[in-house]
């Protein structure tokens, strides 16, 4: 375990490959934690530096009070990568993870030099939607919205076939502190990254689900028409955690990218 204070929080990281390796850091979606990318790992190239963490609110990250704005979300990126020393890394981000993406490649161009935008979009759903969803947790908890939240991660397929790593996902979700869940999700409601996503011009690959009920395949299209240079691969049969359902699928398509960008 891996702990570092930052501001006005207390960040757990995992910092883990060769550290003289290029840096991957990896940033997770609403309602998960950085275990999110284990099913990837055995997959990628050796020597690469993997950086993964916890954002405010999730995993054993501190919890502040909600609500959370995504500069803060933002900020909490930057000064890991600082307190890390890393310059010029490859930002994966997925859903919220790839709206932090968007807001530290805006931010710090020396920090990303690449990014993959996974199941994501420069705005996600709606003001009212994200006020409705925070209604129902500060009233009910994440319980009230897991099953729902299950249909919107994986495909009917995963959820029919592997019912015992559908229920460990479920009690990752629901295990999220409340206040993490809300301060997060107003900080999506809260966010619309078209115009500087659009003066982006960093290598760019976005990955969409095609079973995804969360962040559709046209979002994740149209934002990643946004960033010139960039190229869209969408990946058959799964939802909008493409990283657990089809793994192998996900780690050929980073490590061709990674190829490409002579990150290896």
């Amino acid at each position: 375990m891996r702990m570092i204070e930052l501001d006005d929080i207390m960040v757990h990281y995992a910092d883990e490959g060769d550290p003289d390796g290029a840096p991957v850091v990896f940033a997770n979606s609403l309602g998960t934690d950085f275990r999110l990318w284990d099913p990837i790992l055995p997959h990628l190239p050796q020597g690469l530096r993997v950086i993964r963490y916890d954002k405010r609110g999730h995993g054993l990250t501190s919890c502040p009070r909600p609500p959370y704005s995504m500069g803060a979300l933002v900020r909490d990126a930057e000064n890991l990568l600082d307190a890390l020393g890393v310059r010029d890394c490859l930002f994966v981000g997925l859903s919220i993870g790839g709206m932090i993406a968007q807001g530290l490649a805006m931010k710090r161009t020396d920090q990303v030099r690449a990014m993959v935008l996974s199941n994501t979009g420069v705005k996600i759903g709606t003001t009212e939607m994200w006020h409705e969803r925070i209604a129902a947790v500060d009233s009910g908890g994440i319980e009230v919205l897991a099953d729902a939240v299950m249909e919107r991660w994986f495909s009917r397929r995963f959820r029919t076939e592997q019912p015992v790593d559908l229920a460990g996902w479920r009690n990752m979700l629901t295990r999220t502190p409340d206040a993490g869940y809300v301060g997060c999700s107003a900080a999506i409601g809260g966010s619309d990254f078209y115009a500087s996503t659009a003066q982006l011009t960093l290598p760019t690959l976005a990955i969409a689900g095609t079973e995804d009920g969360s962040t559709p395949p046209d979002l994740v299209r149209e934002t990643a028409e946004l960033v010139k240079g960039s190229r869209f691969e969408l990946i058959r049969g799964a939802g909008h955690l493409p990283c657990v359902e089809k793994p192998e699928a996900f780690a050929a398509l980073l490590t061709t990218f990674l190829e490409e960008t002579g990150h290896v």
